[in-house]
């Protein structure tokens, strides 16, 4: 049997993301669990995994070039040894006899020994060209920038662009090529952070190392792994003004429920409810699960409904607030599923867009008047977040932006530097550390004028 070691449990896992189309994020903790690795070998796996992903199109065009070859004529497998290897000599900087000794012998104990030569031959080309070389090959390419696909990078561009600051391009992608920290959302009135909260939110905690899974109150449900940026949002709509006993509070979209959670939280402390609704039954789950520490002593805080948010009737109380995190095209979180960059293609956003004005109708007709609708996307594509405001805002005339910048400035200690994207709110990873999330609060009127 093949000894295990930190690059045949990389490889193993890239191979099952490549040819099932696995998430990373999903396949590599059970696959670390069972491999028996020290704790450097698997932070070296973990590198090995999340890197070769992220900068997997960088990758193939060395691969290209120093083989003479185009991907397609080439084993899937043999293409996944080649790209872990190259990483190592160009961003890891391994040693130039250890990445080619360790790509051969990977190769010939996961089953492509006939290719060992033609892997041995590529890597050799690629230690002669030198790190410069390869730097000047990538960037000659006109697919890839910065490690994501050309188009990828003009929508982010352009997104830039809507405040001045398309000269942050490659910031902005470099963002999305550094490993996210696992930050821990403390539930409000159930849990404090112990060291001190994050930056901006004032429920989150960083984990600067350890299983999540072993911190007190996660078991328990009063702490959850979650996003700087999704605190902020459910906390934005909950403090768009006090919250109040009568007030109902509608997740459109809550799987999996992360910032329900937030929300119910914040509804316990007061004697308010919450309403969750969610398409995917297994997701609906999700949203149970992470409310529990509320409905353990509250169960009627709560209620989680299974079904599609456009044509769900109405709930029977008057609805005061409603979450519309609307499922998007997952631009702004590309660091935690680095694969995704690579499977994406243009023609998803218009379907999306589509999905996303209905979304934000239904909760603008759904909304009693003078109450108040959070629309979240984990994207910075103006296509997903303020042309779709703006087109829906155009189209009727009971409701109207709210100053979400304002509404921050509330929340946080000190005023986030470069969030406001005019009457919204638009978080960088490069810059603020969390998802590229962006947050519009609107408010349908009282009276049609």
């Amino acid at each position: 049997m093949p000894k295990t070691s930190a690059r045949s449990v990389a490889f193993d896992v890239l191979l099952q993301v490549a040819v099932d189309d696995a998430y990373t994020n999903l396949v590599l903790p059970p696959a670390l669990a069972s491999s028996g690795l020290s704790d450097r070998d698997r932070a070296l796996a973990t590198e090995l995994v999340y890197g070769t992903s992220r900068r997997a199109g960088e990758l193939d065009v060395v691969v290209a070039s120093a083989s003479g070859r185009t991907l397609a004529d080439l084993d899937t497998g043999v293409v996944i040894l080649l790209r872990m290897a190259i990483y190592q000599l160009l961003f890891l900087r391994v040693p130039d006899h250890a990445a080619v000794a360790e790509g051969v012998e990977l190769a010939k104990s996961r089953g492509f020994a006939r290719a060992s030569g033609l892997v041995n031959a590529v890597l050799r080309n690629v230690t002669r060209g030198g790190t410069d070389k390869w730097t000047a090959v990538i960037g000659a390419s006109v697919d890839v920038v910065a490690s994501h696909p050309a188009w990828i990078a003009r929508l982010i561009e352009e997104s830039l662009a809507h405040t001045g600051d398309q000269a942050e391009l490659v910031e902005a992608l470099e963002g999305h090529n550094e490993s996210p920290q696992v930050t821990l959302a403390h539930l409000p009135g159930l849990s404090r952070p112990k060291k001190g909260h994050t930056v901006y939110s004032p429920l989150g905690e960083v984990l600067s190392s350890g299983n999540p899974a072993h911190v007190p109150g996660v078991s328990s449900g009063e702490v959850r792994v979650q996003d700087e940026g999704s605190q902020l949002a459910a906390l934005l709509l909950a403090h768009a003004e006090p919250l109040t006993k009568d007030d109902v509070v509608l997740d459109m979209c809550a799987g999996p429920g992360g910032k329900t959670a937030v929300l119910a939280a914040e509804a316990l402390q007061v004697g308010a409810s919450v309403i969750a609704w969610e398409r995917a039954p297994h997701r609906a789950r999700l949203v149970k699960d992470s409310v529990r520490a509320i409905t353990s002593s509250a169960p009627g805080t709560v209620s989680v409904l299974v079904g599609d948010a456009l044509t769900l009737s109405a709930p029977e109380r008057p609805v005061t607030r409603v979450l519309v995190d609307a499922p998007c095209s997952g631009m702004g979180a590309l660091r935690r599923r680095p694969e995704s960059r690579w499977r994406k293609v243009p023609q998803e956003i218009p379907e999306l867009v589509s999905l996303q004005q209905g979304l934000l109708h239904r909760a603008l007709d759904l909304v009693t008047p003078g109450g108040v609708v959070a629309y979240v996307t984990c994207s910075p594509v103006l296509a997903e977040t303020h042309e779709i405001v703006s087109t829906v805002l155009g189209s009727r005339d009971d409701a109207e932006a709210i100053n979400t910048p304002e509404v921050l400035d509330r929340i946080v200690e000190h005023p986030i530097d470069r969030a406001a994207s005019g009457t919204a709110v638009q978080l960088w990873t490069y810059r603020h550390g969390c998802d590229d999330m962006f947050i519009q609060l609107l408010r349908k009127r009282r009276s049609v004028v």
